[in-house]
């Protein structure tokens, strides 16, 4: 109801007693109240309270509901009504916002208006009908349909990331080389310190985005353009195993070219295990991912000798002949047998040796762009 058709309650209480032929001063004495107060009432001066409602409700025959509802329409009518409220609401439907802010990605203000203009520009929308996407080689390439707000605002954030950053020319002749330099480096959690400049070297941008709260990424492969690819790690598992098998997985998309077409490869709970038949591509980024982290041909025979009793001593042994780290023996243990329960002793952590070598944005380091 707009404010110019909302009327005093006091109003209708004087033509309710006029039609009556009352005066205020009979009104006064059948509530047993002071004449001063119907008087204020009238004159719009004091507000009907839930006691007067009663009162008037018993002595007029219309109950108290009528007076309530006529005091707090007028009392509304007389606030400002602004947008203010809705559109922020709109915001914290429609985005992380929370999330974001304590991130650093939005400076937080109350100025609603100027939270908008955030959004819109770090989302590179118009307006909040428009449809997010992720832009890709200067354009825009996909809908995103199948992505998250909060996934969404992430991707965005590690290639702001990865464009500040410089490497040298991608050469895909050089991946084989660059992998087998990789190899060299699961034997301990300080080597993975030496993985951005290894990656570097071969033209592949690499950094750290702690994922927003609920997200569950892994990790995404995009290109900047069609010759700098970039891969970006939550680290959201802080576990050995996980690490090289997230970083080895992205870099069979790199290597395959995945992601320069539809504009990106995002990696959802690729840890987890799943019954759900996975798509070509991420099949052989998984298959990649596990070999590299060990010898499938001779897990398979380690474990046909040796189940069901794995000893620590027998990983580490077996760990040792194939030169790497026990985590990776057991993180595949793990998801071979379903026992994702078992030897979490191996799994050592990375995360904060991996964020000391590498462009980062989380764990309480923001990049200022």
């Amino acid at each position: 109801m707009d404010a110019a058709e909302v009327f005093a309650p006091g109003e209708f209480l004087k033509e309710e007693i006029e039609a009556r032929g009352w005066s205020q001063v009979e009104l006064a004495e059948i509530l047993g109240r002071p004449p001063k107060v119907v008087n204020e009432i009238i004159a719009g001066k004091k507000a009907i309270t839930p006691e007067t409602a009663i009162q008037l409700g018993e002595a007029l025959g219309t109950g108290p509901e009528l007076w309530m509802n006529l005091e707090s329409q007028y009392q509304l009518s007389k606030v400002a009504v602004s947008n203010v409220i809705p559109r922020r609401a709109a915001l914290y439907s429609k985005f992380p916002v929370r999330e974001m802010i304590k991130r650093g990605w939005i400076e937080a203000s109350e100025n609603v208006q100027l939270l908008e203009q955030q959004f819109l520009r770090f989302f590179n929308i118009e307006s909040f009908d428009e449809k997010p996407f992720f832009a890709h080689a200067a354009k825009r390439s996909r809908a995103n349909e199948d992505i998250e707000l909060s996934q969404l605002a992430w991707l965005i954030r590690a290639r702001a990331i990865a464009a500040t950053t410089i490497s040298k020319k991608f050469e895909a002749t050089r991946t084989e080389s660059m992998l087998d330099h990789l190899a060299t480096l699961r034997t301990a959690p300080e080597e993975v310190r030496l993985v951005p400049k290894v990656l570097g070297d071969c033209g592949i941008r690499l950094v750290y985005v702690e994922a927003l709260a609920g997200s569950h990424i892994d990790g995404a492969c995009f290109w900047l353009n069609e010759t700098q690819p970039v891969i970006a790690m939550s680290l959201r598992l802080d576990r050995i195993d996980n690490f090289w098998f997230v970083l080895r997985h992205e870099l069979e998309h790199v290597r395959l070219g995945h992601g320069q077409k539809n504009g990106f490869i995002l990696d959802v709970d690729i840890d987890s295990p799943t019954t759900i038949e996975v798509a070509k591509e991420e099949k052989l980024a998984n298959d990649a991912a596990a070999e590299f982290c060990c010898s499938q041909a001779q897990l398979n025979d380690f474990v046909a000798r040796v189940s069901p009793y794995f000893s620590e001593e027998k990983i580490i042994l077996f760990s040792r002949r194939l030169g790497i780290h026990p985590g990776l023996v057991a993180g595949q243990l793990r998801r071979k047998l379903g026992r994702y329960d078992r030897w979490s002793s191996h799994l050592a952590k990375v995360r904060l040796i991996a964020i000391k070598s590498a462009p980062v944005d989380g764990w309480g380091m923001v990049e200022n762009l």
